[in-house]
């Protein structure tokens, strides 16, 4: 399957959200939205769609046969007797433990401690290492652009009241032969303005005039055009690449 095909991504993504994408396709996709940014973006924006359409269903009370049916399905007919509670000092400290002990329990201490940081998948989910990597973006303007084709191509991305803007390429893109790409936001009611340079590969981390509140807020799609000017006062007409700007919170 070609996950570089926008098309197939937008169809797995909308497919995952309604939870019609089931077995080893479901499990497949989970591991693509560990791995790539743009990805989790996408879904993200799926849910958010389809939320809005869950909440102009009116709400149904169940029928007071469903709770017991799923305690019935869930829990064992006798469940058996809970354990008598013993105390977290009486597993720690058992007869004999003396000093040895304490030292044994003090370099286990250390050694978990040491393995939280080397290996942080052995406590904490993917979502969670995203996050504390930078990877997975809290409440930020996104965008994902494609070419003419619906190729992706770039991953733009900016924290919502921070003042840096990444541009990550995300698929192949041809210098070109002249002239640069230049990355605009065009607001609904007033002029496009220029968001910065775009890299035709790796990433690219650029300063903001402004946060990104104040900037993307009323921004609902980006381009990049070919320019021949150093400082263009607006887009040129070569579009190349084009996409939405998302709120993602």
């Amino acid at each position: 399957m070609r996950y570089t095909d926008s098309a197939v991504m937008e169809h797995l993504a909308s497919s995952y959200v309604l939870g019609t994408l089931t077995g080893g396709a479901r499990r497949r996709f989970e591991r693509l939205q560990r791995d790539r940014a743009d990805v989790r973006v996408l879904v993200a924006q799926w849910e958010t769609r389809l939320g809005q359409l869950a909440l102009s269903v009116p709400a149904q009370r169940p029928s007071p046969q469903l709770w017991p049916a799923i305690a019935a399905r869930t829990q064992p007919a006798h469940a058996p007797a809970a354990p008598r509670a013993i105390s977290w000092l009486g597993r720690l400290k058992p007869a004999g433990f003396g000093f040895g002990g304490l030292v044994g329990l003090a370099m286990g201490v250390i050694a978990a401690s040491v393995l939280f940081v080397t290996a942080p998948g052995v406590f904490m989910s993917s979502d969670q290492i995203a996050m504390r990597s930078g990877e997975k973006l809290p409440q930020s303007y996104v965008g994902l652009l494609t070419d003419a084709q619906g190729n992706g191509k770039l991953l733009v991305s900016s924290l919502r009241h921070g003042k840096t803007m990444t541009v990550k390429v995300i698929g192949p893109i041809t210098a070109p032969a002249s002239g640069r790409l230049v990355l605009w936001a065009l607001p609904a009611n007033a002029p496009a303005f220029a968001l910065g340079a775009v890299p035709t590969s790796g990433s690219a981390v650029s300063l903001l005039p402004d946060t990104s509140e104040k900037l993307l807020s009323k921004v609902g799609k980006l381009v990049v055009t070919l320019e021949t000017s150093a400082t263009p006062a607006s887009p040129s007409e070569t579009v190349v690449f084009s996409g939405n700007c998302a709120k993602l919170w």
